[in-house]
């Protein structure tokens, strides 16, 4: 069969954001950012199937759809209730809202596919991430590599299982590398920048707290180099249909860690 592969991530990633958008909560709550790495290396799986554009186009907008809903509901707060503004408490109450309505656009765009067997894999990614968050939650790690593998799981799974689905698993080493590799960027700029981040306090408060604040940075810094180490070996093995993948990773390699890295020799 034919392949089928005139369909731009623009339109994809336009699409994604019709459905994002709700005038109501968006006065109360932040619209989601979209994750770019996951967007890419979804559509980077699913464009080379012999699926047409729209069954496509539907695939990629309902995972995403569940990794926003998963992430809108872990914006939820912990605060106690009663010594927060009536403001605060109807952000969070509508937070948990938003969660379950891009959920309710995921079973809606499903069930026009008519796809039981994908239904039946994004509802058992979904329970394995909950199994997972309530493992890291509960701090149900002994050592720092293994809270960065559980998050690194965490992060990726539900690209795993529908990379599985789509019979390309061979995106699935380097999609987990990479992605914890850019989650624990993101932690560290938050951290330097605000102070504070949810990552880095389970790393020093919980089984792991013989790391100290003064060497969070250091340490956490030596995993992202680890595992972009990792990312870097296994993206250069991926088939020629990851180009747009591979170029988009050695762009934001340059920009961050500079041109002396083996990627950027893959060309």
């Amino acid at each position: 069969m034919k392949l089928s592969n005139n369909l731009p991530i623009k339109e994809i990633k336009l699409e994604l954001e019709k459905q994002l958008t709700h005038s109501y909560l968006e006065k109360y709550i932040q619209k989601p950012v979209i994750d770019e790495d996951k967007l890419l290396i979804l559509y980077s799986i699913i464009k080379n199937t012999s699926y047409s554009n729209i069954q496509k186009k539907n695939y990629i907008i309902t995972t995403m759809l569940v990794q926003i809903a998963l992430d809108t509901h872990d914006m939820v707060t912990e605060k106690n209730l009663l010594n927060d503004s009536d403001i605060a408490k109807k952000s969070r109450q509508l937070t948990v809202l938003a969660g379950d309505y891009y959920s309710g656009l995921y079973y809606y765009m499903l069930s026009k596919l008519e796809d039981i067997p994908m239904i039946h894999t994004l509802a058992s990614a979904i329970k394995e991430i909950n199994e997972i968050k309530m493992s890291i939650y509960y701090q149900e790690f002994d050592s720092v590599q293994e809270f960065m593998e559980l998050l690194k799981n965490l992060e990726s799974l539900l690209i795993f299982r529908v990379a599985e689905h789509m019979e390309r698993s061979s995106v699935n080493e380097f999609t987990g590398n990479w992605l914890l590799t850019r989650k624990l960027i993101r932690e560290k700029s938050s951290f330097i920048k605000k102070g504070n981040s949810p990552i880095f306090k389970l790393l020093t408060d919980g089984p792991a707290h013989e790391i100290h604040n003064n060497q969070i940075v250091y340490t956490v810094d030596s995993y992202i180099q680890s595992y972009l180490g990792r990312a870097e070996e296994t993206i250069s093995n991926l088939p020629l249909h990851f180009h747009s993948l591979k170029t988009h990773v050695n762009t934001i390699i340059y920009d961050n860690f500079g041109q002396n890295i083996k990627v950027m020799e893959e060309g």
